[in-house]
């Protein structure tokens, strides 16, 4: 069995931060692990308009609040 070393640890991706926690490449600490990462959509006019493509959740479930 190989143990965990710090080289199997992604880093974050400098300049983005990320509050989507249940995504798998959030790192607990509001950063992205991602290799890259996209954003779109290609129709966007405004802030609230935009997604991030790259997520993908931890888990089936997605809890929202209500």
């Amino acid at each position: 069995m190989r143990g965990i070393y710090l080289d199997d640890v992604p880093d974050h991706i400098k300049g983005i931060s990320c509050s989507a926690k249940n995504c798998v490449y959030h790192d607990g600490d509001n950063y992205c692990t991602a290799e890259r990462i996209s954003v779109g959509t290609a129709n966007a006019c405004c802030c609230a308009d935009t997604v991030c493509a790259t997520f993908k959740p931890k888990s089936d479930v997605c809890e929202k609040d209500h």
